[in-house]
């Protein structure tokens, strides 16, 4: 049985990663920031491990990475990012909300990422996948805005892109994912696509991409994005 770690898990594109692979037979090492996070993820069935986990705390990652010392992981997929401030403007931007941001999405991922290197390379399938966003492509960038939220996965982008460099020789496969504009708390009720059709579509990504694609960027339907 291959197992899963995603961050994130609690709500949304996170708990129907967690409900579909699952369904699919995995065990699920799910972590979610807030107890009713935990609470959805206990209702779902099959064989799923719940834990609170927030990437944006140090001693949190650091408390989850021990409890799971010796546990290999087939594949991580780290999912847990925020928006932040929709109104960022020029002459009205929130600097201590964009830290916050960066803190999250940027640094939270790679701080989570590193903690269970490890626990991926004891893995069969060695892989990490990130869930990063098409607004973080500058080539893409055609309509402003969004400040914070475009740069913090810009710098995702860029990071990821050297992980995946630096871990190729050791076997791992790391993939960049847009989950597309998906009807969630942060994407909203008038988004194109649901939670599963997205989540279905990034674990066909996922399972597709071996080590001659890693570091590359694909949309949910697996078709390629501009950095």
């Amino acid at each position: 049985m291959p197992t899963v770690l995603i961050t994130g898990a609690g709500r949304g594109i996170g708990l129907e990663f967690a409900r579909q692979y699952a369904e699919a037979g995995w065990a699920v090492l799910a972590g979610a920031r807030k107890p009713e996070g935990i609470a959805e993820l206990m209702a779902l069935e099959g064989d799923i491990s719940a834990v609170q986990l927030d990437i944006a705390d140090p001693a949190s990652v650091a408390i989850m990475a021990e409890r799971l010392r010796g546990v290999p992981i087939d594949l991580m997929v780290n999912n847990a990012g925020v928006y932040g401030p929709r109104t960022l403007r020029p002459g009205a931007l929130d600097f201590a909300a964009w830290r916050e941001v960066l803190e999250v999405n940027l640094i939270g991922s790679l701080r989570a990422a590193d903690a269970f290197i490890d626990h991926v390379l004891d893995g069969e399938m060695r892989k990490i996948a990130f869930v990063t966003s098409k607004m973080g492509s500058i080539t893409d960038n055609t309509s402003g805005g969004a400040y914070a939220y475009r740069a913090s996965k810009a710098a995702l982008n860029a990071a990821v892109r050297s992980l995946a460099i630096d871990l190729e020789d050791r076997g791992v496969t790391v993939t960049l994912l847009h989950p597309g504009w998906v009807r969630t708390d942060m994407g909203g009720p008038g988004a194109l696509i649901g939670t599963e059709e997205s989540v279905a579509g990034m674990r066909q990504v996922i399972s597709r991409v071996g080590g001659d694609e890693t570091g590359q960027f694909w949309n949910y339907d697996g078709t390629p994005i501009p950095w």
